[in-house]
């Protein structure tokens, strides 16, 4: 192995003695009877015996090696004590000099290396009779071989160029224009690569602390990237605070706030979040940093996403709002009136039963249809039917337990695939679209905060729907379900079944 010079800074010693430590001198002296000369023997100096062989480590992985070989290592034909001297000098892959990962106690070097690269140790023993003797060795540290890897395509999917409907693009759609909500930062536009990152962030469950859970633990794609549990379970099985809130069309809030109390400012503000929760993930950013880079495929793809294998919790961030972003649902019955007609005048009469096109006049007043309208688009606006800003809508007379964003209020998610994200609300209180709708035909209460457009001369509003108006209201809402949507590969687990 050829000798490195390295910068002292990162080199590491010790010292241990075998054989008494006590650099005492085990020469004997002898005087000749009839010269009286005194002559002391040669030192025999210390020989390496066995030297140590190089080995490999994967990163993660426990390390406690004896450099001495249970003392077999070098031998010394005086049988002096041997004192060991260990140096440890560690490299990463770009062969740039790190900070010790491992250490020495006595004969022992041991540590739990995390950072693919290189160690070089080096062993001094000597005899305290001037004699000495060394042995070099690599210790390589590299990548783990997971056996859960994700399993991703050769060619990436599609989550840039996606080919949204004019009700989606046009300023002047009859429901108002949606692209105007889109709250991507400049900073963080959507790429294939790294939403593809994304994605296998947000279903590995190597970002909770026992890896036990993951984000889709709790946003799961067949329900609309809700919990079909009123609460969510963590990673040691305490509960969350609140119903777990779908993700689809989270792109499309101009205020761009998240969380049902939008304490999040952003969207890659809210992803770290959960994961630091001491009931949802349990985890550190710097021990999630640590064991992704300790991974076999998470350098790849964060070199992919970013142009470096560096792993930073900005950058998990970022993929995990970009995959988030591109939960884009856009194809519903509700969707395809549109492709029927164009994004002013879309042909919901061709597509629609009577029933559902009686739930439409209800729930908006841009539809151009007969009917009483309740105006439900006035909280729910455009075409993915999500609300500008948090409000009250008078679940509780008293909001004292849960002020959410103050005064009671609330975000307002989207309602697409509304019909299957059951529980509702932010405590997860209903448990169908039924007593949904019967709540806001009867049952909002009073409040100081209440929103106005859910109050009538100071009083809850009481819509009074028959029957009839009700199942209608809830036949259109189960229009905007996307089955294309919720059983997309590109946004399905990318890891093996367990």
């Amino acid at each position: 192995m050829q000798a490195m010079k390295l910068p002292n800074i990162f080199v590491l010693f010790s010292v241990f003695c075998l054989m008494g430590c006590g650099g005492e001198d085990n020469s004997t002296s002898t005087t000749s009877p009839s010269t009286g000369t005194t002559t002391t023997p040669t030192n025999s100096v210390p020989v390496l015996a066995a030297p140590n062989q190089d080995f490999s480590v994967s990163a993660g992985e426990v390390v406690d090696y004896d450099v001495s070989q249970n003392e077999t290592t070098f031998t010394d034909a005086d049988g002096d004590s041997l004192s060991y001297t260990i140096s440890i000098q560690t490299f990463n892959s770009d062969s740039i000099a790190i900070e010790n990962e491992l250490s020495s106690t006595g004969t022992i070097v041991s540590g739990t290396p995390a950072t693919v690269g290189t160690v070089f140790v080096t062993v001094t023993v000597n005899d305290g009779n001037g004699g000495s003797a060394s042995d070099e060795f690599e210790i390589s540290v590299t990548l783990a071989v997971d056996e859960d890897a994700p399993s991703l395509p050769a060619v990436s999917f599609e989550y840039v160029n996606i080919d949204l409907p004019d009700h989606f693009t046009n300023p002047n759609s009859d429901f108002g224009d949606v692209a105007a909500q889109d709250n991507q930062p400049v900073n963080n536009n959507i790429t294939n690569a790294g939403a593809t990152l994304g994605r296998v962030l947000f279903y590995d469950k190597k970002l909770s602390a026992n890896d036990t859970v993951s984000c889709a633990s709790c946003h799961q794609q067949e329900f609309g990237f809700s919990d079909p549990n009123v609460l969510s379970i963590g990673f040691e099985g305490g509960e969350t605070g609140r119903h777990s809130m779908g993700l689809a069309n989270a792109r499309y809030y101009e205020r761009g706030r998240f969380f049902w109390d939008e304490r999040a400012n952003t969207l890659e503000d809210q992803v770290l979040q959960p994961i630091q929760d001491a009931v949802e993930m349990g985890m550190t950013l710097s021990a999630l940093e640590t064991k992704l880079a300790a991974t076999s495929y998470y350098p790849d793809l964060f070199e992919d996403a970013f142009g470096s294998s560096a792993i930073t919790s900005g950058r998990i961030a970022d993929a995990l709002a970009q995959f988030i972003r591109s939960m884009v649902s856009y194809q519903s019955k509700f969707d395809i009136a549109f492709a029927g007609g164009d994004a002013e005048n879309p042909d919901f009469q061709s597509v629609f039963t009577a029933q559902e096109l009686q739930g439409l006049r209800l729930f908006t007043d841009e539809a151009n249809l007969p009917g009483r309208t309740l105006r439900c688009n006035g909280c729910h606006t455009t075409a993915v039917q999500t609300a500008e800003r948090p409000e009250n809508n008078g679940l509780d007379a008293d909001t004292s337990a849960d002020q959410g964003a103050g005064a009671g209020r609330f975000k307002v998610p989207s309602l697409r695939n509304i019909a299957i994200r059951a529980p509702y609300m932010h405590d997860g209180r209903f448990g169908t679209l039924e007593e949904v709708v019967e709540f806001y035909n009867s049952g909002i209460q009073a409040h100081p905060n209440l929103s106005g457009r859910l109050e009538n001369n100071g009083q809850p509003r009481r819509f009074n729907m028959t029957d009839a108006e009700k199942a209608a209201l809830v036949a259109f809402m189960n229009t905007l379900t996307d089955n294309v949507f919720l059983t997309d590969e590109k946004f399905s687990d990318p890891f093996p079944e367990d």
